[in-house]
């Protein structure tokens, strides 16, 4: 395979910058490191086509070299126009890596390398947010029949597979990482915390401290940039549809009101649902003056840009990744990364430390699916919990952490029913 050929990416002369970045993440991701250790002993996917579709930047480049140290022929593609980093496409490529990506592609362009990714007839699929997923299952259907099944990395990428499936639609087994102990409880929680307040922070350079954020959303993802909110000093406000949440969220100290009630207050906007109009005309027509609105969501649909257009005089873009949109009564509102992912169309995407066990999770998967797709039926189905546990106990590991393990009296305790 002629990886230079058949790829398309912006510039090969930036490789170089692309395998700093990947050497960098790869030194702090040590549980992927293992598994890679494993991978080039055992070849799980030796003779097998690869497709991966995510947020193309260095640590999602690692786990595309530790696929490819499993025996796969890999191709990969961006998963978000915004988030594709050149450099790491070209360093890919150099590996020998086949890559169809660009920052920034029009759209045409960018569902252009989605089916190409796909013409290559993987037998193993790598998702994220469900494109290659709807597209094999809509226009590319005769792509279908050589695919054994795949890994899915996001919460909106599985409502999308388990649609398919409640219809009767799925044609082939996905695991739903995203759902997996070792994914939600520290990749949505921490490292989304974290990146979109390093988004931010890195798009605006204006303080946090002493204003009023907006978050939409109290699931994993939205605990996590409130708490992070909260940290840097601000007043948090969720809103939610949710009533457990809600109770949640009031009980973790935010105050818990209706978006159009919360429009009123807030400087900072962070929208974390995976559905659409989160905000949307009648909340612009009554946001502050200089209010800041953000999405961390999969799709650039949560904030209403269609509303925001039609309700603005005019707009510009004020520095990088801002747009200023002044209303008709003179108010100005300001669109980070065009609605995008801003941690990662804004940003550098989760701490490599956090990514390490999600890819983790992502390549084992990708095993387990690979040994089992002929038993396992055409469903979304779960991580096995052996394998969450096996990635957590890599991650004590490599921190030089150790635990307690119960004693046979204990266990023996613990599975009768008499004392």
């Amino acid at each position: 395979m002629n990886t230079v050929s058949e790829s398309i990416v912006k510039d090969m002369a930036l490789a170089h910058n692309g395998h700093l970045k990947i050497d960098w993440v790869k030194e702090h991701m040590p549980v992927l490191n293992r598994i890679r250790e494993r991978f080039e002993k055992e070849k799980p996917f030796a003779g097998l086509k690869v497709a991966i579709s995510l947020h193309l930047e260095a640590k999602t480049a690692y786990l595309a070299k530790v696929v490819q140290a499993g025996g796969a022929e890999v191709t990969i593609t961006g998963s978000n126009p915004l988030s594709t980093q050149d450099d790491i496409c070209a360093a890919l490529v150099e590996d020998g890596i086949r890559v169809f990506a660009k920052y920034n592609p029009d759209p045409a362009e960018y569902k252009e390398h989605l089916i190409k990714t796909l013409e290559t007839r993987p037998d193993l699929i790598i998702d994220d947010g469900g494109d290659l997923i709807t597209i094999l299952h809509s226009e590319r259907r005769d792509l279908l029949s050589q695919v054994r099944g795949g890994a899915e990395e996001t919460t909106t990428g599985i409502l999308r597979l388990k649609a398919l499936e409640k219809e009767g639609k799925l044609e082939f087994p996905m695991v739903a990482v995203n759902d997996a102990f070792c994914k939600y409880l520290f990749d949505n929680r921490y490292g989304t915390g974290q990146s979109v307040w390093d988004g931010i922070n890195r798009t605006t350079n204006l303080v946090v401290a002493g204003k009023t954020v907006v978050v939409a959303g109290y699931g994993w993802c939205g605990k996590g940039v409130a708490m992070r909110a909260k940290g840097l000093g601000a007043k948090v406000i969720v809103t939610e549809i949710d009533p457990i949440k809600a109770v949640e969220a009031y009980m973790d100290g935010f105050e818990v009101m209706p978006m159009l009630e919360a429009a009123k207050h807030g400087d900072y906007f962070v929208t974390v649902t995976g559905n659409r109009d989160i905000i949307s005309k009648e909340h612009f027509a009554v946001m502050k003056d200089g209010a800041i609105l953000s999405n961390a969501g999969h799709f650039d649909v949560e904030v209403n840009k269609v509303d925001l257009n039609a309700m603005s005089t005019s707009s510009r873009i004020v520095r990088k990744d801002i747009e200023e949109f002044v209303l008709a009564d003179g108010r100005k509102v300001y669109l980070l990364a065009e609605g995008r992912l801003v941690n990662l169309a804004a940003g550098d995407g989760h701490p490599a430390e956090i990514m390490d066990m999600t890819f983790a999770l992502q390549a084992v998967s990708l095993a387990y699916v690979n040994e089992q797709y002929q038993n396992i039926g055409k469903k979304v189905l779960n991580v096995p919990f052996e394998l969450d546990q096996m990635v957590a106990q890599y991650k004590l590991e490599a921190l030089n952490i150790g635990i307690d393990k119960l004693t046979n009296e204990q266990k023996s305790y613990l599975e009768s029913w008499v004392e």
